[in-house]
């Protein structure tokens, strides 16, 4: 080969790759657009939900913030949601998830209160939150303390703003008065306990195992049974004496309901915040105290009541009371499984969260 050549043929593998290195940032950014994200196409079982890679990545429109995910939070009412027997249905197909937390990487016109890199976590997402990047509304993105990781804030949403809303804005709780919380060792229970202890109140907590028993006890409650023993009703009786118990949290009202109301003071009050299914009671058994059965549904609450809840909190995190614990870890493509186990598991340990 001449020197001529050469020197040709190297300049035309110098051009090759400079067309290749300028063809990188167009695919860079093509594969920028899309993310993965759990879809789900028809109501049904677990294995409705379908992990997608190539999904639109949504853009944040007016008053809105782009977050990319670094966990999400698993709710029994998801689940409710999936399945279709639930009062709320999105229009499909919808991707599920309300409490994320992450970085925000992207901020829609007039939002002032967060920018790019800004840690946050949710309590309602607009695209949904089983996915690599989600868009929330501004006024339901809070920021997150380098007190949590990313799997703690994912934990704090619906749990915690539920745990608040049934405990004061609907149960009316006092300091000084008792409260028991029915099946303590989830999500919702765990925040209940916390918020309670710290506002003054008396907690009595159950779970259904050992290991679930001793999580309430060291989140808050005063004294923790086993609601899988079949005397443990006779052992909170014992326990609460001839007062009974203020406030009930009940997360299983169609299998526990007809008892609280036995269980509960004069004037007590059952916080109904989970349901799968309906359940018959007496209802001489409210007259006799005059006790209250009330709904709690946080969809329903107004903006103020938000704010109210969201300073309580963000202020218990800076205390240091308010500290979720997490429990099973998913990654996105075992999301099935995740929706399978919080309803079927033997007993909860924490928050389950989902890390895209």
């Amino acid at each position: 080969m001449s020197a001529l050549q050469f020197l040709l043929t190297c300049f035309n593998v110098l051009r090759y790759l400079l067309f290749l290195i300028a063809d990188i940032p167009i695919a860079m950014a093509a594969t920028r657009n899309v993310m993965r994200a759990v879809r789900v196409f028809e109501f049904g079982d677990p294995e409705v939900l379908k992990l997608q890679s190539d999904v639109l990545i949504p853009v944040p429109k007016e008053n809105q913030v782009l977050i990319q995910v670094h966990a999400c939070g698993v709710n029994p009412v998801e689940t409710y949601i999936r399945s279709g027997n639930y009062a709320r249905k999105p229009a499909l197909p919808y991707t599920p998830g309300s409490d994320v937390a992450g970085v925000i990487e992207g901020v829609g016109e007039h939002v002032t209160a967060f920018k790019k890199g800004d840690r946050v976590f949710t309590t309602g997402t607009i695209s949904g939150g089983y996915a690599d990047y989600a868009v929330a509304a501004a006024n339901r993105v809070f920021p997150l303390s380098d007190k949590l990781d990313f799997r703690q804030g994912a934990a704090i949403g619906i749990p915690y703003f539920t745990a608040y809303r049934a405990l004061f804005q609907k149960g009316r709780a006092k300091a000084g008065e008792s409260v028991l919380v029915h099946g303590a060792s989830g999500g919702v229970g765990i925040a209940s306990c916390q918020i309670a202890r710290a506002c003054g109140l008396k907690v009595l907590g159950t779970a259904g195992t050992e290991e679930g028993m001793n999580i309430v006890l060291r989140n808050g409650a005063h004294q923790a049974f086993n609601h899988r023993e079949a005397n443990y009703i006779d052992k909170i009786k014992e326990h609460t004496g001839m007062e009974g118990v203020d406030i009930i949290i009940e997360m299983l009202s169609n299998v526990n309901l007809a008892t609280d109301l036995q269980l509960l003071s004069y004037g007590g009050r059952v916080m109904v915040v989970g349901s799968r299914g309906p359940i018959e009671i007496n209802p001489r058994d409210t007259m006799s105290k005059e006790s209250s059965i009330i709904g709690v549904s946080l969809f329903l609450e107004t903006e103020e009541e938000r704010h109210e809840c969201a300073t309580a909190l963000l202020d218990g995190i800076e205390a240091g009371w308010l500290k979720p614990i997490v429990g099973s870890e998913y990654p996105l493509e075992k999301v099935v499984k995740a929706h399978e186990d919080i309803i079927r598991s033997s007993g909860a340990r924490g928050k389950m969260v989902l890390l895209p």
